[in-house]
């Protein structure tokens, strides 16, 4: 089944590649159908995941080098469905937005697919030589969605895309290599990996896992490998900014899940300085978010404070703050998406990213008005959304933790709100009007898709908690909570 998962958007991808001279509506309908089809697979899958059964299901190996010991696995337990879930959304709403752009035909909706494809291979793979293997394949369709479709700096910023990740990939595969070679018969497998770096050394642990979490650290982003996030966003078409910040920075946060399912003694010995971290994080994003006037900037850095939400939930080592930790990867996935799909439609409309050129939309764009205050509203983490769900567990983790310290996260999250409230006054209260053309009709179906999924998990949280049971209770009794 996941096996073809994969193969659903890599058709797809080839079959939009291999038809030339077609307009761009119909390289549209093209590839909108196996995106919705790889979405109702996705549900699928989720639908007859079991919680109560073994952890990892549907899965499947074949030897891929039997001499190295790589195998092309494939196995999901609950985060990775939810994530190839996640996924699968986000690339039918990138697609549904895609449609009254200029961005091409042939070559950008294959590169989404080829996208799609990698990311989904990334969340189910069980086996790290695979896992690498897709991790990397990513890089491809991004760097060249970014460089042929992107702004005035997409050069610069596709390069900066492109060297941050790798460089981070270095380091873990250098990391990967060692643990590699404690694996018993130096196999790739992800259960014989964990199983030789848990018979490591405390200082070894430590090491290894340096190498792993700044390769994924890089991709979440994690102060102060966060360089490349603002000026790609910036300069990413508004659908890739949906993937980039709704999927991608999730890929880091995944890894780091399975890092410390791997190494359980070095995560706990650089616990204090995960939260460090965390917190840094949290306030340097809030803070930048509330300076800017680029209103994708701000959304931007906005991440980099929610993903610090993430890392402090692992960090925390408790079910809670792992329960929240990934609860927010799928809040915070949808929301960013809806966000970065009204900026980038009204960047589409006014041809400017600045606030200070925008006027109220009450009166003239009602559906925007709509949108935008509820995006931004939601992001505020306001109680019935899905990010209240998530920044709760983790705030309960942080107090029965560290106590008091918890504080740096309301403080985040305050300042945050005064970046959100900025746009929602100058944007959707009354005032001076602006005209400005409402949301198409397809427009509102992917923004309303989005809302309503938001809507759905902070109202009811319990199928998605059921879901990730399994794995945040494994996750716990390997640090003893």
């Amino acid at each position: 089944m996941l096996k073809l998962l994969l193969l659903l958007p890599l058709l797809g991808a080839l079959l939009t590649g291999a038809w030339p001279g077609l307009g761009a509506t119909a390289y549209w309908r093209i590839a909108l159908v196996p995106a919705c089809a790889a979405l109702l697979f996705a549900a699928g899958l989720a639908w007859h995941y079991d919680p109560a059964g073994p952890l990892f299901q549907f899965v499947e190996s074949r030897a891929w080098n039997a001499r190295l010991g790589s195998h092309f696995a494939l196995g999901v337990d609950g985060v990775a469905v939810a994530m190839l879930l996640l996924t699968a959304v986000l690339t039918l709403v990138a697609i549904l937005i895609s449609r009254h752009t200029n961005l091409g035909g042939r070559l950008y909706y294959s590169l989404l697919l080829l996208l799609e494809a990698a990311i989904f291979g990334v969340f189910s793979a069980r086996d790290w030589s695979l896992f690498y293997v897709f991790w990397e394949a990513t890089l491809i369709p991004l760097f060249f969605l970014i460089d042929r479709l992107g702004g005035e700096n997409r050069q610069k910023a596709a390069l900066n895309f492109f060297l941050y990740t790798l460089g981070g990939s270095v380091f873990m595969l250098v990391a990967l290599l060692f643990l590699y070679d404690a694996a018993p018969g130096h196999s790739f497998a992800m259960s014989d990996m964990a199983a030789g770096g848990q018979a490591l050394g405390a200082r070894m642990q430590v090491l290894i896992f340096a190498g792993l979490f700044i390769g994924f650290a890089v991709k979440m982003p994690v102060f102060p490998l966060h360089g490349w996030l603002p000026l790609v966003h910036v300069e990413a078409p508004g659908p890739v900014s949906i993937l980039l910040s709704g999927i991608l920075l999730k890929m880091g946060a995944y890894g780091l899940i399975r890092a410390a399912q791997t190494l359980p003694a070095g995560l706990l010995s650089v616990q204090d300085i995960l939260v460090a971290l965390a917190f840094v994080s949290l306030l340097y994003g809030s803070i930048l978010a509330w300076r800017q006037q680029d209103m994708k900037a701000m959304v931007a850095y906005s991440s980099i404070a929610h993903m610090g939400i993430v890392l402090l939930g692992v960090a925390t080592l408790r079910p809670e703050g792992f329960a929240g930790a990934i609860f927010q990867m799928v809040a915070h996935g949808l929301l960013a998406g809806l966000l970065f799909l009204v900026v980038g439609l009204l960047y589409r409309r006014q041809h400017s990213r600045n606030l200070a050129d925008y006027e109220s939309l009450t009166g003239t764009a009602p559906r925007f008005v709509f949108f935008v205050a509820f995006a931004f509203l939601a992001l505020l983490g306001l109680p019935g959304s899905a990010g209240f769900i998530a920044e709760l567990q983790v705030l309960l983790a942080t107090l029965a933790s560290y106590g008091a310290w918890a504080g740096l996260l309301g403080l985040a999250l305050l300042i945050a709100a005064a970046a959100s409230l900025r746009v929602v006054g100058r944007l959707c209260l009354p005032g001076k009007p602006m005209a400005l053309q409402d949301m198409h009709r397809g427009e509102v179906a992917a923004a309303a898709l989005l809302a309503t999924a938001i809507l759905l998990l902070g109202c009811w949280p319990a199928p998605l908690l059921t879901l990730i049971g399994g794995s945040v209770a494994a996750l716990a009794a390997g640090f003893g909570s």
